[in-house]
């Protein structure tokens, strides 16, 4: 019997398709809603005497806090309901407004400096830190470029070394507010999205030790970076110095132990623990929860970056590549954040000036980061929706070849059906693996 080629079906299956709806990953929601609902709870801890010295009420910066977190949904909810194809068109445009918006903040009048710094733009209700929204908006572009010249980037020197080259661009704009920690963090999140994206891992090493010393150099020229490096050495040698904040820092944790001396109970956040409600909120934990309450905190950070990690993996293995570097690159930014926060709460890193993402008080970060995860939800929104496409696909294939049982897993649907599902692709289709007798949908 001859196939049918009647355009009406192909229509009709396409609009079926069309109309399928995907599901956001609840375990990501949960986990993100999790660090976020405690992180109401600390900055309400630990901002209380630092409020009060302020000349403002006890609840001030929670007050902040749960205003910028409530933009922040906002802006997460927008991010979850705005389709990636939308995004993926405009990477030039997004790769110019990060270089406009680190410009900014050197324009007179716009540009706000504090301790010596010109890191925010002056938004009149508040200040607003620009290199948040940089990242983001680079992640993006650093992900669209990987979708474009993926066999590239692994074959050759000039494709790798062109978001290489942006980045050392971005780098020194942020080095002149300055920024260090901000631009030790691009230099990472370049590196890493460049190894998900197939990087040859080997030939990065050429760039990597070349800019080492240049780092070296930047982090000690600065007398204060230089005096930092050395106080994390041996903080207790000049603990009224230089070495005073990670000394506090340290006492803090090791006073609470194993279970902390009980919510609300920190000693060291009445003002004697500087940024206690900020940079150094990991400490209070330890503190007012003990080793517990750090372990606790460790896990949910650990779960969000591994869940975020998995779901771009499946992305990739359904051939959507540009979702499943946008949720590395996701989970390498917040992932790498929280693990230099913590690290120099606890001694093992020089101090860096960077937020405990979506626990720390602040505004721009939090709200930067709540659309960081609603990205994320919008990338496992898509993955299920082309899975569910998928499945129906292959569904009807086995109805129209007249099977009366499900197809066995290695059965392919029509590549230009499934193209259509999974998006552009020049790898070759891959077999789907079994497990006891059960395929697992692409």
């Amino acid at each position: 019997m001859a196939p049918t080629t009647d355009p009406r079906m192909f229509e009709s299956q396409a609009t079926r398709l069309d109309a399928i709806e995907g599901r956001y990953d609840g375990w990501l929601l949960a986990i993100a809603a999790a660090i976020a609902a405690f992180g109401v709870v600390m900055v309400a801890s630990s901002s209380i005497a630092v409020s009060e010295n302020f000349g403002q009420g006890p609840f001030y910066f929670l007050v902040r806090h749960v205003v910028f977190l409530a933009v922040g949904i906002g802006l997460c909810i927008v991010a979850m309901r705005t389709d990636l194809k939308l995004v993926e068109k405009y990477p030039q445009a997004l790769l110019g407004l990060c270089a406009l918006l680190l410009v900014l903040v050197f324009v007179p009048g716009l540009g706000h400096t504090v301790n010596g710094a010109r890191r925010w733009i002056n938004l009149g209700v508040s200040n607003f830190q620009i290199v948040e929204a940089v990242k983001i908006l680079y992640l993006v572009w650093l992900a669209s470029y990987l979708v474009r010249f993926r066999d590239e980037v692994n074959a050759g020197w000039g494709a790798m070394l062109k978001p290489i080259g942006v980045a050392i661009v971005l780098v020194a704009l942020l080095l002149a507010q300055p920024d260090f920690g901000s631009a030790t963090m691009l230099l990472a999140v370049t590196a890493g999205m460049l190894v998900l994206g197939g990087g040859h891992l080997k030939r990065m090493m050429l760039p990597v030790l070349m800019l080492l010393p240049a780092l070296v150099a930047v982090a000690v020229i600065e007398p204060y970076r230089l005096r930092r490096i050395t106080s994390f050495w041996n903080p207790w040698e000049d603990q009224l110095g230089a070495g005073y904040q990670l000394s506090n820092a340290l006492m803090a944790i090791g006073r609470g132990e194993l279970t902390g001396v009980g919510l609300g109970g920190s000693i060291q956040k009445l003002s004697y623990l500087p940024e206690a409600h900020t940079d150094f909120i990991f400490s209070v934990i330890g503190e007012e929860l003990g080793f517990v309450g750090l372990l606790a905190v460790i896990a949910l950070f650990a779960a969000l970056v591994g869940r975020a990690l998995w779901i771009g993996y499946r992305c990739v293995e359904m051939r959507r590549h540009f979702a499943g570097y946008i949720a590395f690159g996701v989970a390498l930014m917040i992932g790498l954040q929280s693990l230099v926060s913590m690290g120099v709460n606890l001694g093992l890193l020089p101090t860096k000036g960077l937020t405990l993402p979506l626990i720390s008080s602040g505004g721009s970060s939090v709200m930067m980061t709540c659309v960081a995860v609603g990205l994320l939800l919008r990338v496992s929104y898509e993955l299920d929706r082309a899975q569910r496409q998928v499945a129906r696909l292959r569904g009807e294939g086995a109805r129209a070849a007249g099977e009366s049982a499900p197809p066995p897993p290695t059965t392919q649907a029509p590549p230009s059906a499934v193209a259509a599902a999974r998006g552009t692709s020049r790898l070759r289709p891959r077999i789907e693996p079994t497990f006891g007798g059960f395929g697992r949908n692409a």
